[in-house]
């Protein structure tokens, strides 16, 4: 037990210094956590023998429901609308123009069959969402023209059209039947009504519910967001999409201890990638690397230059984007941890591969994180598309300081369950102060023992008011 504490330890010891060493360099921190997941690992000096894929896949899969659940709760939906129907489009027709693309050349290039290029093709089609988000927010890249919000929509939506597509060429590599349309309309259906109905639950009974201790609030979400993504599982929806659908409701509503949500949701995000890239890191076995070098590279170069410039340029041509929008959207399309842990699940599953699946996907991630992500700042700066007035940030805490406290007057009715109980028993919110009390044209300074009455006036003073209780 001891030594497996203090191994963890030093892992996050070693993650946190060395991203804060190298982050000065544009050196994605996501490719710090997956090099040293590589040091720990079979081949590295470390030499812990890991190849447990179907482990790394539980573990992987719990850490991007948080991943997942943060982005959206980190998105603004204001800044999101325009650009919301380009962006859906990007995460759904751009993966299958993407996943076919790359299919084709696998199968006409590289010499694959044609199901195991289309196979490598949708496993690498989505844009990783938890590289997309670290890489924006960790360097407070905000890009003119609406494209960080489009790129964030693109890439917190676009998994579950890559899964889907993953599942169907396995069924078909493995002869299961498999009727694809209503797999997807299921897909998408359940996740879509799970998300939306766990999501307004949510809301409801965050405004409303006073829990004793703060901290339990965090805990709340926590379990919001677990049970939003088992129940869509449950019933055959997509998990990832639900929690990214309540994420986004949580993210944008009025809800009491926002900022308290934001900083710890923030640091559990953060927690999930190191846990993630450090997992898969440990799980590659960077010998045999040379063994599928020409095709990651060749895949890695299709990708980056082709497929999906083409997905990219043929979708947004119908919106007004210019040439050099487009060509950083393109730019933008990085492949990391969700790429690597549907390559597992393609490993894991009874079909027969002739290729390494795995590590070839593995390094076009790390191909895409290394040279993708540490370009990203410049090629942004050098295209002229950087917007330095305001910050890629989105969530509440990000204008918490530009929230001041203000007074509010707020009549009691007979109905509202603050009447007939004192001050210090009607459970008022601690960021809330009651200035004075307002009866019978008289003002009444407030007291612990005071009384509220039908038809008093609260004058209070605070930031926000969205938990106040309705009449």
């Amino acid at each position: 037990m001891v030594p497996m504490v203090f191994a963890i330890a030093v892992v996050l010891l070693l993650c946190v210094t060395s991203s804060k060493l190298l982050y000065r360099y544009g050196v994605p921190t996501l490719l710090i956590f997956l090099l040293l997941g590589m040091l720990f690992g079979s081949d590295g000096p470390v030499g812990i023998y890991f190849d447990n894929y179907v482990l790394a896949q539980q573990v992987c899969s719990f850490g991007l429901i948080f991943i997942m659940f943060y982005g959206g709760f980190g998105t603004s939906w204001k800044t999101a609308v325009p650009i919301a129907v380009p962006a859906v489009l990007l995460s759904t027709l751009g993966v299958a123009v993407t996943a076919g693309l790359t299919g084709l050349f696998c199968h006409f290039v590289l010499h694959t069959s044609l199901l195991e290029g289309l196979l490598i093709g949708s496993v690498i089609a989505s844009t990783d969402a938890a590289s997309v988000f670290a890489i924006l927010r960790s360097q407070d890249l905000n890009l003119s023209g609406g494209l960080a919000p489009l790129l964030e929509i693109e890439s917190g939506s676009n998994d579950p059209m890559a899964y889907m597509l993953t599942m169907v060429v396995l069924s078909l590599m493995s002869g299961d039947e498999i009727a694809v349309l209503p797999f997807l309309v299921k897909q998408i259906g359940f996740g879509l009504l799970i998300g939306f109905l766990v999501a307004e639950a949510s809301v409801y009974v965050l405004r409303r519910i006073n829990l004793d201790v703060s901290g339990l609030y965090s805990i709340l979400v926590i379990a919001i967001a677990l049970f939003s993504y088992s129940a869509s599982e449950f019933l055959g929806g997509n998990g990832y999409l639900s929690v990214y659908l309540v994420g986004i409701a949580l993210g944008n509503a009025k809800l009491p201890h926002k900022k308290m949500l934001v900083h710890f949701f923030d640091g559990i995000s953060w927690l999930m990638q190191i846990l993630l890239f450090f997992v898969l890191g440990l799980l590659a076995f960077p010998s045999q690397f040379l063994q599928v070098l020409p095709m990651g590279v060749g895949v890695a170069v299709f990708l980056f230059l082709i497929a999906r410039p083409a997905a990219v340029f043929g979708i947004l041509h119908f919106f007004p984007f210019t040439f050099w929008q487009k060509l950083l959207v393109s730019w933008v399309g990085l492949r990391g941890a969700a790429s690597i842990v549907f390559a597992i699940f393609a490993v894991t599953n009874k079909a027969y591969l002739n290729t390494d699946i795995f590590h070839i996907v593995f390094l076009v991630a790390l191909l895409s994180v290394s040279f993708q992500g540490t370009l990203l700042p410049w090629v942004a700066k050098r295209l002229d598309l950087v917007d330095n007035e305001t910050s890629v940030r989105k969530t509440f805490t990000d204008y918490q300081e530009d929230l001041s406290a203000q007074l509010i007057e707020f009549p009691m009715e007979e109905e509202n369950p603050w009447v007939h109980q004192t001050l210090s028993q009607a459970g008022i919110p601690k960021d809330i102060l009651v200035v004075m009390i307002k009866r019978q044209g008289k003002a009444i300074v407030p007291k612990g023992d005071t009384e509220i009455l039908p038809g008093d006036i609260l004058v209070l003073s605070g930031m926000e008011f969205d938990q106040l209780p309705l009449s």
